[in-house]
């Protein structure tokens, strides 16, 4: 992985075999990054996929694997009062299976990187989205201080 910041903006290159979200999440804690959204595209070999699934609570989680291509990454990354880090991301992925076309999208878990992963990181300025828990989900949501 490398990454630059220019202006406000963090840009970030996770390479292969690296884990996305995992990255994100340690330069947000090097760089002392409270509250920040992101955006980004790459190529990937392994994802975990998300539903919640509100009658129990819980999230059912379904692995794909392969060439996927990740042609939308969409997330933040909060803390909570004590400093620990959270991300909520969505991300679409596309792969073939067989001679089909397939697309699979959702709550992200993981993702794995096959050859290289674009990443666009920007803070919040001005300000802090802290996360403020939900006993219903079980979940965290925005709480802005």
């Amino acid at each position: 992985m490398d990454y630059r910041k220019y202006h406000n903006t963090y840009y970030i290159r996770i390479d292969k075999n690296e884990e996305i979200i995992k990255n994100l999440m340690d330069i947000c804690e090097k760089e002392k990054i409270a509250s920040a959204v992101f955006s980004g595209i790459g190529g990937c070999k392994e994802a975990e996929i998300q539903t919640f699934i509100p009658e129990s609570g819980t999230f059912e989680t379904e692995t794909l694997s392969g060439m996927l291509e990740l042609v939308s990454l969409n997330g933040n990354i909060i803390t909570d009062d004590d400093g620990k880090y959270f991300h909520h991301t969505h991300a679409m992925l596309t792969y073939k299976n067989g001679n089909e076309h397939k697309a699979a999208g959702g709550h992200i878990r993981s993702i794995k990187v096959l050859y290289t992963a674009e990443v666009e990181l920007r803070p919040v300025i001005d300000g802090e989205i802290k996360r403020k828990y939900d006993p219903e989900t079980g979940t965290g949501f925005w709480n802005f201080k």
